[in-house]
């Protein structure tokens, strides 16, 4: 059973009276994102989808990527910043840059120096090791062991170095707000906090954006915000210290703010999706073009993997399903168990189980979605999902509008009934993956098999995949 969907479901939010200047500056973000025009995508990747700007960036933080910085060049048509320009605010330091430098506060479980490395090169974490014979010896060096929850950090650093940012308040078309909510709240989620401690930060953002100036003309409808965190982590329904996360998202001051998060809410029309960072931050053209040869190039010896670890609190745990399965299938399934296997974000092992197969089993995450499938995309194998809310309705700015182009879907209850996993694999030879040369031409054909590539080959090629929204890359060429 393969997902379909319609040619319409890049939804809009619907135009009211009270928020046309919010909906005309929502198109004006979306627009820019155009499968059409890959270059915008890729500069405002890393910003995912917004443009942006910072103001007295060089004052606040010395550059932490060089590199990137110096070899980036805008295309063309972008240097007279034809969709309009973005102001960047300079937040109270309390709100990120104090976060970053006491980042040791940042992790709940004070034996562990996490999250200080996770901040570390701004956001990208701590140069990758280990990858010899994983990876090109020559890009190691792109390559960092990046958090999958960093994505505010790596917004606000890449955004600092948009060319069409401006300082003047009356030349921008939107406003981003820097604000690392995702950290503030994050060593509260656990043990015996309270619902104001995990508010606390939220409130006095909230209590600062809404005495400026841009903020009274629009009430925010032309603000946005990256979440670093699943949007669920952002909406505790109730006061209770004992209820889980923030309630962020339901302040009355958030109401016209556009978010985007790693997972989004199917419920809320200004929420959405962006891939979570991977390990890789190409820093040229040529980098990207390397890749994309050796995955291709690739000869993949197990038909499908599965990463994971049991959820042992969980009743039916289908994770521990999985796992099973694949052991049963060692002659086709590679299998990481997390449980024995250290799986930090891009460990050595994990990348090379996904270089080594042709299919990734992809179950639900924390939430629906998970770093995990982001990963597997990158090394060029295709995402199992499980769930209908692993992909539908979650990046529709970033990945094929038709999930069948690029991913397999078999329901979780049907496995369970006993439909199994690999004869539904084995319907896709080899040959099939090699025959689309576009993403236009990817689709489901009268035999019910599917003309696609391993994802980074074909929908890279285009520049409309994840190389183009990788959170790390921020580089993207047709």
């Amino acid at each position: 059973m393969l997902p379909s969907f319609s040619n319409s479901d890049h939804d809009l939010p619907k135009k009211s009276n009270t928020l046309e200047l919010r909906n005309s500056t929502f198109s004006f973000i979306k627009s820019l994102f155009s499968l059409k025009n890959c270059a915008w995508i890729v500069l405002t990747i890393l910003v995912q989808l917004l443009i942006v700007v910072f103001m007295n960036r060089a004052s606040l933080w010395p550059s932490t990527l060089p590199a990137i910085r110096d070899n980036f060049q805008a295309p063309p048509h972008e240097k007279d910043c034809e969709f309009g320009r973005v102001y960047v605010y300079d937040l109270p330091p309390v709100l990120n840059k104090e976060l970053i430098e006491n980042c040791q506060d940042l992790d709940p479980w004070p034996w562990s120096s996490k999250y200080c490395s996770a901040v570390s090169n701004g956001g990208f974490g701590p140069s990758a090791t280990g990858l010899d014979g994983i990876v090109p010896e020559n890009l190691i060096p792109a390559w960092y062991w990046t958090e999958m929850y960093a994505a505010e950090v790596i917004y606000h650093e890449r955004i600092l170095s948009y060319k069409c940012r401006t300082t003047n308040l009356d030349e921008a078309t939107a406003f981003y707000i820097p604000f690392y909510v995702g950290l503030a709240v994050g060593k509260y989620l656990w043990f015996n906090h309270t619902a104001d401690d995990r508010d606390r930060h939220s409130l006095i953002m909230l209590n600062w954006v809404k005495d400026q100036p841009s903020w009274k003309r629009t009430n925010g409808s032309d603000h946005f915000i990256m979440l670093g965190r699943l949007t669920w982590d952002f909406r505790r329904l109730h006061d209770s210290d004992t209820e889980w996360g923030t309630s962020f998202l339901y302040m009355p001051l958030m109401k016209n703010i556009l978010h985007l998060t790693v997972e989004r809410s199917q419920w809320d029309e200004l929420e959405f999706s962006v891939p979570y960072p991977t390990a890789f931050h190409p820093r040229f053209q040529s980098d990207i073009q390397q890749w994309q040869s050796y995955i291709r190039a690739r000869k993949r010896a197990s038909l499908f993997c599965f990463v994971g670890a049991t959820r042992k609190s969980f009743k039916n745990d289908f994770r521990g399903l999985l796992m099973n399965y694949c052991k049963n299938e060692s002659d086709s399934c590679r299998l990481v168990d997390c449980s024995v296997t250290h799986c930090y974000d891009g460990a050595p092992v994990i990348l090379k189980t996904f270089l080594d197969s042709d299919f990734c089993l992809q179950p639900k995450g924390d939430g629906f979605t998970r770093r995990s499938t982001f990963d597997c995309m990158l090394f060029g194998a295709i995402p199992v999902y499980f769930w209908e809310g692993s992909f539908k309705d979650q990046y529709k700015w970033h990945l094929p509008v038709a999930a069948e182009a690029y991913s397999v879907f078999v329901d979780n209850n049907e496995v369970r009934n006993g439909t199994d996993i690999r004869s539904v694999l084995e319907r896709y030879s080899r040959e099939e993956f090699d025959i689309a040369e576009d993403l236009s031409h990817l689709g489901v054909n009268g035999s019910n098999r599917l003309h696609f590539k391993p994802v980074l080959d074909s929908v890279m090629v285009s520049c409309h995949h994840i190389w183009c929204l990788n959170l790390g890359g921020g580089l993207c060429y047709s």
